[in-house]
Parts: structure tokens; sequence; C-alpha cells
């Protein structure tokens, strides 16, 4: 697990990078700037629960793609979810909370997950753990608003424009960030690569 000191506002954006993508570098980047975050941890999963890992490339590679990728001195690549035989968010962000005493943290996930955050094993604790930015995604702009998740935490919704001050809010907070989209996808670039 990488290492912040107390009062330092981390992002928490966790994937299986399969592979890594200029998608992802830019999500990123974005919630380091909005967010105004001091370090943004890139999480390599050893695979998602609700997603078949017939296709997974090894662990290693996929950390090493990211590294390449993320080049920003601010983000630091950990696989540290493997280490710890950890598979669910909520898991992980139990972890880093024990572990992180005094470190303002803030979820980050693509609008595109948000449809199906539901079913993610204990989807309202992870809610309630961190406060979450939700990065804009191509074609998941307006579904988001429908997701279960938007309309059960509807009172917890901050305005874009507080966005800086979210790692500093307690949970549940989640706010909704529109910028530059890529629409570059990993199941995109897997299906490509078998072509």
């Amino acid at each position: 697990m990488p290492h912040a000191g107390k009062g330092v506002a981390v992002g928490l954006f966790g994937g299986s990078f399969n592979p890594p993508h200029a998608g992802h570098a830019l999500v990123a980047e974005i919630a380091l700037r909005r967010l105004a975050l001091d370090q943004l941890w890139w999480m390599v999963t050893p695979g998602n629960p609700l997603k078949s890992t017939r296709e997974l490339a090894p662990l290693a590679e996929r950390l090493q793609l990211s590294e390449q990728i993320a080049k920003n001195p601010k983000i630091k690549v950990s696989a540290f979810e493997a280490a710890h035989h950890i598979r669910f968010t909520a898991d992980t962000l139990a972890l880093v909370k024990a572990r992180n005493p005094g470190v303002d943290f803030v979820w980050i996930m693509g609008a595109d997950s948000l449809r199906d955050f539901h079913r993610w094993q204990r989807w309202r604790q992870i809610v309630m753990t961190f406060p979450i930015a939700v990065i804009d995604r191509p074609g998941a702009t307006l579904s988001f608003l429908s997701s279960v998740v938007a309309k059960t935490f509807d009172y917890a919704r901050v305005d874009e424009g507080d966005a800086p001050r979210l790692a500093r809010m307690k949970a549940p907070a989640w706010t909704f960030i529109h910028g530059p989209r890529s629409s570059l996808s990993s199941s995109a670039i897997r299906k490509a690569a078998r072509s």
C-alpha cells in the first residue's frame, strides 16, 4: 500500500486495467485536478468479481503497463489488494481506512460503473466509507441519474463546483464530474487484439 501522511487528500482509483489505456490516465488526471488531490492510488485489482477472468492478463503485466501509462508523479500504482487477498471494494476501503488514520480519501469511479454499482458486494457500505467522485464516461452521462445508487443517495450529492472539498467531507457524499471523455475501453482493445 502506498504511503500518505495525515491531512493528505488521496484519490482511490481501482480497476482490473485489462489493459490500462489513455482513457484511464485521463480519468486519473481529471480526478487529480478537479478534486485537488495530493495523490492518486491507481489500484490494479486481482480481478473484478462481476467479470469473467477468462481474458484477464496476469497481474504483473497489468501492473507494469499501468506504471508505463500513469506518468504523473502524484500517481502511485499498486496491487496491494492481491497481497491482502482482497476481492471486494468494501474490504479494500475498510483496510485503507484502518491503515491510514488522518488521511482524507475519495473513491473514484467511472460513470459507466455506476449503472451496476448496486450489484457490488456491500455497495451501501462503500458509499458510507469514503466520499465518491463519479467521472463522466462516453454513453454514461445520462444513465447515471437513473442508477440505483444515484437515486438512493440523492440527498448526499454534492455540487460539482465543490469537488475540490470532497475529500474533506464526511461520507456519504458524492459528485459527478463532467469533462473531457475518452472512448477507449479495455474490452474494445482486447477485442481488437483478438481480431
